[in-house]
Formats: C-alpha cells, sequence, structure tokens
C-alpha cells in the first residue's frame, strides 16, 4: 500500500481526523470553493464538487458551512481567492513525495513546505522529478475484518474497479477516476464500510524504510499535513503496519 493511503488509514484508525477537526474543516472548505469557482456550484455537473462535498459529509461537516463555501466559489459570497499549486520532492531514503495545496500566498507556502522537507531528511525537487512515479487512481480501503474477499472481490470488478490488492490487514479497491463514484456507491450499497475512498495518487513502486528513516518519513509526512496550506501528501514509502502504528 502507498505511504499515503497506509498514513490516512492508520490517522483514522488513531481518531487524529475527529482531533484535527477544525483543520480538516478548513481544507474541505478551500476545497470546496476552488471546486465551484473552477467548475460551477452545481455538484451533478461538477465531479470535482461532488467529490469535495461527499468528503465534507463524510466528516460531518454543516450543511450551511458546504452551502457557504460553494457560494464563495461562485461569487455570491465574497471570500479569500485561493490558488492551486504542487511541489515534488525527496524524503528520507529516496522516497518520492507529491505535495498539493491551495493558497492565497504561493511565496509563503513554497518557503514552508521546502523548510518542512529540509528539516526531516528530505529536499524539494524540480516540478516533474517524482511525479512520473505517481498515477491518478480512485482508492477505497477496506479493513479485511469488515468484508469476505470472494464477495469484495466479486462486487468490485463487477463494478469496474481495476483491482483490488491484499495489503496486510486491509484490501485496496483501485479503480479509474471516472469509475471511483459508481465503484463506491456499489460498496456504499452493500453496507461494507470503509476507511478510506479518495481520488489519489498511486505510486507505480515503492521504497521499504524502517528505524531512523522510518520515523523522519512520518514525521514529514505531520509536518506537511500540519500546514494550512497544504491540501494533499502522497508518498511511496512503504512502513510495516505494525512499525507505523509504533512509530505514529
Amino acid at each position: 500500500m502507498s505511504g499515503h493511503s497506509k498514513w490516512s488509514s492508520i490517522k483514522h484508525k488513531k481518531g487524529a481526523a475527529d482531533a484535527k477537526r477544525g483543520k480538516i474543516f478548513t481544507r474541505l472548505i478551500r476545497e470546496i470553493t476552488v471546486a465551484a469557482r473552477m467548475g460551477g456550484g452545481d455538484p451533478t455537473g461538477n465531479p470535482r464538487l461532488r467529490s469535495a462535498i461527499a468528503a465534507a459529509k463524510a466528516e460531518n461537516m454543516p450543511k450551511e458551512n458546504i452551502e457557504r463555501a460553494i457560494k464563495k466559489g461562485t461569487g455570491e459570497l465574497e471570500g479569500t481567492s485561493y490558488e492551486e499549486s504542487s511541489y515534488e520532492g525527496y524524503g528520507p531514503g529516496g522516497v518520492a513525495v507529491l505535495v498539493d495545496c491551495l493558497t492565497d500566498n504561493k511565496n509563503r507556502t513554497v518557503a514552508e513546505v521546502k523548510h518542512a522537507f529540509e528539516r526531516h531528511g528530505g529536499n524539494l525537487g524540480e516540478p516533474g522529478c517524482v511525479a512520473w512515479m505517481f498515477d491518478k487512481k480512485g482508492l477505497i480501503v477496506i479493513e479485511k475484518e469488515q468484508v469476505d474477499e470472494e464477495k469484495l472481490l466479486d462486487l468490485a470488478l463487477e463494478a469496474g474497479a481495476e483491482d483490488v490488492n491484499d495489503e496486510e490487514s486491509e484490501f485496496e479497491v483501485i479503480t479509474d477516476p471516472a469509475d471511483f463514484e459508481g465503484v463506491k456507491e456499489v460498496i456504499e450499497g452493500a453496507d461494507i464500510p470503509y476507511t478510506l475512498a479518495e481520488i489519489s495518487m498511486i505510486p507505480k513502486n515503492t521504497v521499504k524504510l524502517e528505524g531512523k528513516k522510518a520515523q523522519q518519513m512520518l514525521n514529514l509526512m505531520q509536518a506537511l499535513e500540519d500546514n494550512d496550506d497544504v491540501s494533499n501528501v502522497y508518498a511511496n514509502f512503504d512502513i510495516p503496519d505494525d512499525v507505523m502504528e509504533a512509530l505514529g
């Protein structure tokens, strides 16, 4: 499983998402606003907005907050203008890292992202240096104890999933981005709970880490995610679940 997937799943299990709900709401509101600005305020014709609203509802964001964010994006309400920016670099052990941001000040953001890399054993790279190592895919992560493997395989593949990976304590359902919503709806319709469902950047290969480098990598992920301007961090590290739990 990609580092981003493991990281997100374990944070969810530990309840870190609840502890940082204010920060999560901030990021979701930015994403809804930008999605509405770029593709309009009607989610039926704006897949990015539809996905952002679904993510907000999954975090129990109040309906009025969602509606206000959409109106800021469409210009019906005044609000801060955010720009998208992405950064690429290397973490400890040569791990490839992608950082997606929504910011109102790119100079501030790039300086803070660069500092996070350098402080935790990595370095910011040139545009394009690691992006080729990832594919954009739909990702749904399900704990093994929640579903029978054969049932999941039949459901997911019949719904249009590309693959179902067996990853230690979890199954990873991979889809083409265009098929993601359909596959997710089928899984939800079968009452199968998932720990993560999103359009993600899936690495083509992974870098195994342990010991000090594993700890540095998790510290880098935490530092980047603690930045309000950062919306997503993707990385191709591979740290065993038990080590992630212990270090995280």
